[in-house]
């Protein structure tokens, strides 16, 4: 099973959480554009274009440090996407109020995740459980 180091993790969730803020800071919804469109590269090239980690890749030690399986890594990026897509639809729609609670749902969850508590961890996980019960119903 192929790993992640978690610096690498946690550069991405920095940049969500910097961005976010900014976006909601200066009213520009076009922060959460540019967010999105480096989720999206980070998601089809399995990170390697994800321009935070890269950014921060030079300045951070992995030996030896924690690392998340790529599978979680994936999933988690993947609600991100969601997340980013949704907000900036509903921007792109008019509905202001629903781009900025998609993005308040983004930034609670990589601020949870900086802090040590993995929102899309848990809904992985509880996904996989409800995959075994209703595969061995």
């Amino acid at each position: 099973m192929r790993e992640n180091p978690m610096p690498y993790i946690k550069a991405n969730q920095t940049g969500i959480v910097l961005f976010v803020i900014l976006a909601f800071a200066f009213r520009q919804p076009w922060l959460l554009a540019a967010l999105w469109l480096i989720e999206a590269a980070g998601l089809a090239t399995g990170g390697r274009w994800n321009l935070f980690v890269r950014l921060a890749k030079p300045y951070l030690r992995t030996e030896g440090r924690e690392t998340q399986a790529e599978v979680l890594t994936r999933f988690n990026n993947s609600l991100a996407v969601l997340f980013l897509t949704v907000s900036v639809l509903s921007f792109a729609l008019g509905w202001t109020i629903a781009g900025y609670v998609f993005a308040a749902f983004l930034l609670v969850a990589a601020g949870a995740a900086l802090l040590g508590y993995c929102v899309g961890c848990t809904i992985y996980f509880q996904y996989k459980q409800l995959r075994h019960k209703l595969g061995h119903s």
